[in-house]
């Protein structure tokens, strides 16, 4: 086909939508993974690997997430300080019940690419302890992940 082109999205115009997603009881890498995909904009067909072209998420209830398994025993959670032999480690089971939302947006980071463009997808996440968000305003659309629905 001679003189047929491939799409290629663009930043001004590309149209971002508010979804509203409600974490209770779900596996954490789970709706992490649903949500990185759609923070990518992997779940358009106008999906461009270039272009942030994803939609902005508002998690609520993220105190309420499930780890499966041992991994809030086991599975460690790192961060220096800056400082020589700063390193800073915690169980994942304590974080989730310290600081549940940095613990959301930690696993969601690491499933967004290390670029540029992975920082800016991981601004348009927004996530909440409670049933509350300050977002009404946008009238964000709830959306249903995968693993609740085949539950």
């Amino acid at each position: 086909m001679i003189g047929s082109r491939s799409f290629m999205a663009k930043r001004e115009t590309t149209e971002h939508r508010w979804l509203l997603v409600d974490a209770t009881g779900i596996p954490v890498g789970r709706i992490a993974a649903q949500i990185a995909k759609v923070l990518m904009g992997k779940h358009k067909p106008t999906y461009t690997p270039h272009v942030d072209c994803g939609d902005f998420v508002v998690v609520v209830n993220v105190d309420k997430i499930a780890l499966t398994g041992n991994k809030a025993q086991r599975t460690m959670m790192y961060r220096h300080t800056g400082y020589p032999g700063g390193i800073r480690s915690m169980s994942m089971g304590s974080m989730l019940e310290k600081r549940p939302i940095k613990l959301f947006e930690h696993v969601v980071r690491g499933m967004l690419p290390k670029t540029r463009l992975g920082r800016s997808m991981a601004k348009k996440l927004k996530a909440y302890e409670g049933p509350n968000h300050p977002h009404a305003a946008q009238c964000p659309e709830v959306w249903e992940p995968i693993s609740r629905k085949e539950a």
